[in-house]
């Protein structure tokens, strides 16, 4: 049986559209190469797929002594991954980026193992830039993403098919409009402050669905107000809501437009990122697929302005969404990771 490594990792956003992919790679023998951070921990639940540790090397975002030791870290991380796939001698890899995937990305070439990657956003991240010197294609997200390199074919965002199969959980037994707040798998500080901070008020307009991040939970009990750690079964939470307010991770905003779920994007600043989320949620915004609002520019009354305005454009800016292409982005993958198969 041909062996296929998955790897990416350090958010949720970079494992689960790899998952969409393994899910599809019927007849495979399957292993994840990651750290020992949330990928792992999503693993578990997925005993098919054979898990393997590696050492990862993050960049930090400010001045820190830590990144220059970056350098021998990552050699250490890529002697030790080449290790592991020696052993395993795959026949391709799938990578969905994120600094996990560098030193499998760099180890793979050295065997000469094919490398099929993506990259979710509009522009390439630090760790894409070196694994794209590293593979033989990198499937994107975005057409406009496609246009920088020869390497590069444009697929769409792969999705998991369980989040079309979500079940309202009817939470609530008003008329209200439920609005569903994501911060993301490690959740955000700020969105969570903005519901935190405003709770009264913005439950006298709406039912709120508040998914913080396991580190930020609260036992907060409030009325038209459900507040969730952490939700593995997301698909019953985009099912109950009618509209959500969310950072600009492409993962969750694509899930989002393949739902049809209008949305109010407040993306990572460019402060603590490099500014892909920004990008993101502007092209959302002039394709009318979301409305934006950056955290310098923050206020309650804007948000309620754009909140208020999504709620009253809903079926329109659904029509508008529905009118996007099925998305057959794990198709074309699956097949472009069967077309680069060790011979």
């Amino acid at each position: 049986m041909k062996k296929i490594v998955l790897t990416g990792g350090g958010t949720a956003g970079h494992v689960y559209p790899a998952l969409a992919v393994g899910e599809k790679l019927e007849g495979f023998e399957l292993h994840y190469f990651g750290s020992c951070g949330i990928e792992k921990e999503i693993l578990q639940s997925f005993p098919n797929i054979t898990y393997h540790e590696i050492p990862a090397v993050k960049l930090e975002r400010k001045l820190t002594l830590k990144n220059f030791l970056i350098p021998i870290k990552l050699l250490k991380a890529i002697k030790e991954t080449k290790k592991q796939l020696t052993k395993l001698n795959p026949d391709v890899i799938f990578s969905k980026g994120g600094f996990v995937a560098v030193p499998v990305a760099i180890a793979g070439k050295k065997l000469n193992i094919p490398l099929v990657s993506h990259e979710s956003d509009l522009s390439f991240g630090l760790a894409n830039k070196i694994i794209l010197k590293n593979c033989s294609v990198m499937c994107t997200t975005f057409s406009e993403t496609a246009t920088h390199n020869k390497k590069c074919v444009h697929t769409g965002q792969p999705l998991r098919a369980k989040i079309f199969e979500g079940q309202n959980l009817r939470l609530f037994s008003n008329q209200k409009p439920t609005l569903l707040v994501l911060g993301g798998s490690l959740g955000a500080k700020f969105l969570n402050d903005i519901i935190f901070d405003n709770l009264d008020k913005l439950t006298s307009k709406f039912n709120i669905i508040h998914i913080c991040g396991k580190k930020n939970f609260q036992n907060i009990v409030h009325e038209n107000y459900k507040l969730v750690a952490y939700a593995e079964n997301i698909e019953d939470y985009y099912a109950s809501a009618d509209l959500v307010l969310a950072r600009a991770g492409s993962g969750v905003i694509n899930e989002l437009l393949a739902l049809s779920k209008p949305m109010l994007l407040i993306p990572l600043s460019k402060k603590c990122s490099r500014g892909d989320q920004i990008e993101n949620a502007k092209l959302f915004e002039k394709l009318d697929y979301a409305q934006m609002l950056e955290e310098e520019k923050y206020n309650y009354p804007k948000l309620i302005e754009k909140l208020e305005f999504l709620i009253k454009n809903k079926e329109k800016i659904e029509k508008n969404m529905k009118k996007t292409a099925k998305n057959n982005a794990v198709e074309k993958i699956v097949s472009i990771i069967k077309q680069n198969i060790k011979k």
